[in-house]
């Protein structure tokens, strides 16, 4: 008879002994969901259903998609892509006329698994025609003490870290975090218009000690800097709104009205744990254009692949109106609200494991 030395597979969640455990933060998930559709209810605004197939998932280098294909009547195939993010359909929903939109959408990214990251996930998205994004900072004050509140936490809570989710969130720029957080002067890395120099940078990074590789892009030396040492000091006591990202990782924002070297772009952090992300949005095709172009060389510079862009999208641009808008992980936030300590606790069908 021959033995196995193998640890056995754990129960999956649809064992009725683990889902007993789940239930309790897959109730709360409900209930904070319907808090946040009557908050915005209560605003006007019109909930809205995307589809999940589109024929570009998003334009970011680092973001990794599921890809598909449509079978015609004739037999032709049409490569299709399960999105990233809604946000291509919601901003061609405000070219159409809308002006406050919200979305609840499950979105797909490849290449992503971990305590705060899921294959499959819910993204929360709404959308200000006409308003500032500085109304979207607002909204997440409000909505991070109605999630603590429906969830019936005091606080949040998360790796060691604490943030009181009923104080309003600090206000920080990235060059302040840069400066307070690891002592580089970022600004001086960036010209007048918006133009990154990989060396300055460099040399900032050296001279307080960071690691850098010969290949290091200005745009790798930023996210290190960014992950290594700001991310770990960001929503401690309470929650972090960090805001001003250097036009150069503006993605879909547009540039500041008082500085060209920064966009209105902002992250919601809590307990060191990234929830949102929000723009005034860029509404310039053609700038557009030169951005997602950028990415794609970037990504296959590094992956070996990119992703078509979404011509109907850029079209859209030309009719959208100005506006703000924001994309909020809602699986995160339900975490923090509960006290889960993983993003498939608050899922109520987490996607299987695959082998490595």
């Amino acid at each position: 008879m021959i033995r196995s030395n193998a640890s056995p597979a754990p129960s999956p969640w649809w064992t009725p002994h683990i889902h007993a455990d789940r239930r309790p933060f897959l109730l709360a998930r409900n209930r904070i969901q319907a808090a946040f559709r009557d908050f915005f209810l209560r605003q006007d605004f019109v909930e809205v259903d995307t589809a999940t197939l589109q024929v570009s998932p998003g334009n970011e280098a680092h973001l990794h998609a599921f890809a598909t294909e449509a079978l015609g009547m004739g037999g032709a195939r049409t490569p299709l892509y399960l999105h990233t993010s809604p946000e291509f359909a919601c901003k061609k929903l405000l070219a159409a006329g809308e002006t406050r939109i919200a979305c609840f959408s499950h979105v797909y990214r490849n290449r992503e698994r971990g305590p705060l990251h899921h294959p499959e996930f819910t993204m929360l998205e709404w959308y200000r025609a006409n308003e500032p994004y500085e109304a979207l900072m607002q909204d997440c004050a409000e909505l991070l003490g109605l999630a603590a509140e429906t969830g019936r936490a005091r606080s949040f809570a998360y790796r060691g870290l604490t943030a009181d989710p009923f104080l309003e969130p600090e206000r920080l720029t990235v060059a302040e975090a840069f400066h307070r957080f690891a002592d580089i002067d970022l600004l001086s890395s960036i010209g007048s218009d918006g133009t990154t120099n990989r060396e300055q940078l460099a040399a900032e990074l050296k001279r307080v000690g960071l690691r850098r590789a010969d290949d290091d892009t200005w745009s790798d030396l930023f996210s290190r800097v960014i992950v290594e040492k700001i991310e770990p000091h960001l929503g401690q006591g309470r929650a972090t709104i960090l805001y001003e990202y250097p036009v150069a990782e503006a993605a879909l924002a547009r540039p500041t009205p008082h500085d060209p070297r920064v966009a209105e772009r902002f992250e919601l952090y809590a307990c060191g744990v990234e929830l949102a992300n929000a723009f005034g949005e860029l509404t310039d095709p053609t700038e557009q254009r030169r951005r997602f172009e950028g990415e794609m060389a970037e990504k296959m510079r590094v992956y070996g692949e990119q992703y078509p862009i979404d011509e109907d999208f850029l079209s859209a641009l030309t009719l959208m109106p100005p506006a703000s808008g924001i994309a909020m992980g809602f699986d995160r936030l339900v975490m923090l609200a509960t006290g889960a300590a993983r993003i498939d606790q608050v899922i109520w069908a987490p996607v299987p494991e695959t082998a490595p």
